[in-house]
């Protein structure tokens, strides 16, 4: 960020004092940013012992690794000209959270996102047993329940992609005050919009020493909010494995318990939830934390900051886990439909539907009689109380032919239909 500074200002056609370099200079710089080695850092954290101050460190290191360069010599004291140390951070922040989430973060989620959205196609017409309040309740399908997942991150992607992050080059407190004793009559806030736009990222007019960090903490939130989502995914597939929906495919050699040799334990998506935990325990309080400062700057913000790519890896470490179990789930159609059998007094909530609609009072309470806490009724016992009911033929006909495994409603459309 140095170095695109400087750069910055030596191809101004307004600053006369600071020369123009060539386009071979021009390169020379580019290549000392990119080739920056774990020497270099070094060299940097040597002088930091002095100056007890890290951009000034690197400041001077700049200034004596160019000193021989004769295109280049001659400018060197215009290396942080003006400049916060705020200036050069905030930006450096913005654009490794801007590589981040563009490079590593969006595709991991993606991929998350198409994984489920094939499962949902693919196990569109599955019937299952949907379980609120963890007790029997109306059929769903298999895939639907992982359509309702896809919806909800592909909305939080919606948000995500959309976040920007934010760069100021604007002085101590965000005025250009030094700039303008320089060159009172230059365009500072022009050049500094240019070099933030330059770099992909939204200039902010308005700050005081340090950029708000409110772009950085959107992100976080949104962030948060997908990991939440996660969380929710991970603890639903644990607990379908657990009553056996999914069986998990195994590999060779792998042991799933040091005692138990019949174990296959839903590991990844424990480990996805715990890091998931992880990253939004340190995200929430970045997110909380960075955009308060005292007056015009404090440095609690500076300690806070570097670990970003704590909460960004758990969270990494999450995704992978996550796509990782995914790839081991195996239907059981077995046990859903043996679940579904055992279950006919689902088809309560359809009859007594069916018995309003044609004026038969006390519906409900007729069909809470038959089933409520009976521990399950028969279809022999479901459909004579249907055979019973004075309702039209047709209508009589429909529920007789409804089964736990046909009541879906338009799951499969809705799971078919999350691609479209």
């Amino acid at each position: 960020m140095e170095i695109e500074w400087l750069k910055s200002l030596s191809e101004s056609t307004g600053l006369k004092e600071i020369q123009s370099i060539s386009q071979s200079s021009i390169q020379k710089l580019n290549t000392l940013a990119q080739n920056f080695s774990v020497d270099d850092a070094l060299a940097v954290k040597k002088i930091e012992q002095t100056t007890n101050h890290d951009v000034k460190a690197v400041e001077y290191w700049l200034r004596q690794a160019l000193k021989l360069e004769e295109d280049i010599a001659p400018i060197t004291p215009f290396i942080h000209f003006a400049c916060t140390s705020e200036d050069i951070n905030n930006i450096s922040y913005a654009l490794m959270l801007k590589g981040a989430k563009n490079e590593v973060l969006l595709p991991k989620i993606t991929s998350i996102i198409s994984t489920l959205a094939a499962l949902s196609v693919e196990y569109a017409e599955v019937p299952m047993l949907s379980r609120t309040h963890g007790q029997p309740a109306s059929p769903t399908t298999l895939g639907k329940e992982l359509a309702n997942v896809v919806y909800r991150l592909e909305r939080q992607m919606t948000c995500l992609t959309g976040t920007t992050l934010q760069g100021k080059m604007n002085g101590a407190v965000g005025n250009f005050n030094a700039h303008l004793s320089a060159y009172p009559d230059y365009d500072w806030e022009g050049h500094s919009q240019n070099v933030i736009k330059g770099l992909g990222l939204d200039p902010i007019p308005y700050t005081t020493q340090i950029e708000p960090h409110d772009g950085i903490a959107e992100l976080f939130d949104c962030l948060m909010r997908i990991n939440t989502i996660l969380i929710d995914l991970n603890r639903d597939l644990w607990g379908y494995i657990s009553i056996g929906y999914f069986k998990q495919k195994v590999k060779a050699g792998e042991v799933g318990s040091s005692t138990m040799p019949h174990k296959v334990n839903p590991i990844d998506f424990e480990n996805s939830e715990g890091n998931l935990g992880l990253s939004n325990a340190v995200l929430d309080h970045l997110s909380r934390k960075l955009p308060i400062s005292r007056w015009q700057r404090d440095l609690t913000d500076s300690t806070v900051l570097r670990n970003m790519g704590v909460g960004l890896g758990y969270g990494l470490l999450a995704y992978e886990s996550c796509l990782k179990g995914l790839s081991k789930l195996d239907i059981n159609l077995d046990k859903l439909n043996q679940d579904l059998e055992q279950c006919w007094d689902v088809l309560a909530e359809p009859v007594q539907t069916v018995m309003k609609k044609y004026g038969i009072e006390n519906a409900y309470e007729q069909l809470k009689d038959l089933t409520r806490g009976q521990g399950g009724i028969t279809k022999p016992d479901l459909h004579r109380f249907i055979a019973s009911l004075n309702i039209p033929d047709d209508a009589k006909k429909r529920l007789l032919d409804l089964t736990p495994q046909s009541y879906t409603g338009i799951a499969q459309k809705l799971a078919q239909n999350i691609k479209k």
